[in-house]
C-alpha cells in the first residue's frame, strides 16, 4: 500500500556508514539500501552524542563503570548517550533497534570483557540494556535476516 507508514527503527549510526565507530570509521552492513528503503530511520551513536569524540580511545565495560584503554572513567558520557537513545526512542515511539554488537554502548549479544584482551563475553552494551528494560527489541547486525523476517511482518 502506497500510503503504509514504513516502521520506525532505532539504528547504529556506524551501521549506516557513518564514521562514528572510536577509530574513526564505521561498520556499513551489507543490507543497508534494504533497511533504508523498509524503515524510517533514527540514527544514534550513543557514545558520540554521550560527548565522546571521533576517533576515541576504545572503551570497555568494567563492572558498573567503563574505562577507556587508558583508564579514563567514561561511564557519564555511555550513560549519558544510552539516555539520549532512549528519549530519541520514546519521543519517536520506536519499537525496534538494529545495533552493533560487541559495543559497550550497543552489544546486544557480546561485550568485550573489560581486559583490552580483545575477548568477548556474554552481556549487554549501556544503551541496550537500557532500551530493553523499556521493551524495545534490539537486535544487531548479524542478525539481520531474523530482523527483517521479524520486523516486516509485524
Amino acid at each position: 500500500n502506497f500510503f503504509k507508514m514504513k516502521p520506525k527503527l532505532l539504528i547504529s549510526a556506524c551501521l549506516c556508514g557513518s564514521n562514528t565507530k572510536y577509530n574513526g570509521k564505521n561498520n556499513l552492513i551489507k543490507n543497508f539500501e534494504l533497511i533504508k528503503n523498509n524503515f524510517e530511520l533514527f540514527l544514534v551513536c550513543p557514545e558520540v552524542d554521550g560527548g565522546l569524540t571521533t576517533p576515541r580511545n576504545p572503551s570497555e565495560i568494567n563492572g558498573t563503570k567503563v574505562f577507556s584503554n587508558e583508564g579514563l572513567d567514561v561511564t557519564q558520557e555511555f550513560y549519558k548517550g544510552a539516555e539520549i537513545a532512549l528519549k530519541t526512542a520514546l519521543d519517536n515511539n520506536i519499537k525496534l533497534a538494529l545495533l552493533k554488537d560487541g559495543s559497550p554502548s550497543c552489544g546486544s549479544k557480546k561485550i568485550y570483557d573489560g581486559t583490552f584482551s580483545n575477548c568477548k563475553i556474554d552481556g549487554m552494551g549501556i544503551t541496550t540494556r537500557l532500551l530493553r528494560n523499556n521493551n524495545i527489541e534490539v537486535y544487531n547486525e548479524n542478525e539481520i535476516d531474523l530482523f527483517l523476517k521479524c520486523a516486516l511482518n509485524k
